[in-house]
């Protein structure tokens, strides 16, 4: 079984592309955070990037609805990708291809604005600098 559930902030507004086919495609990102004490009481912030990738319907209900800071919930299936970037760096992200969705947001944190959309339930960053958290 490949399932993966993650809670985390959007890091990217979301970008829709369709296939030859026409099917529609949404990808963006989503940062988890996770908070640890060490032995020695320092507390420590780790944060996990995922990609997320999501077809057809769901793409294009993503697409309308998700903004760079909001709080999500995605569900889906895991898969790695390693290369090596034009600079030698050995790059990897963690992509989901969503299955279910749910929004944890009703606002716009970014602008503060009202945030209205439906809730259907089954429905890398280059540079972490510009994360509003």
């Amino acid at each position: 079984m490949n399932k993966i559930m993650i809670i985390g902030n959007v890091g990217s507004d979301p970008e829709m592309r369709y296939t030859p086919n026409g099917a529609a495609v949404t990808s963006f990102s989503v940062a988890t955070n996770y908070r640890y004490t060490t032995a020695d009481g320092q507390q420590n912030d780790e944060t996990q990037w995922f990609r997320v990738s999501a077809w057809n319907k769901q793409a294009e209900t993503l697409n309308q609805y998700v903004v760079k800071g909001m709080k999500i919930f995605i569900e889906g299936r895991v898969s790695s990708n390693a290369w090596t970037d034009k600079e030698g760096q050995a790059r990897a992200t963690i992509e989901v291809n969503c299955t279910s969705f749910e929004f944890l947001s009703r606002e716009n944190q970014s602008s503060g604005e009202n945030f209205q959309a439906p809730n259907p339930g089954s429905q890398d960053i280059d540079n972490p600098e510009d994360l509003p958290w």
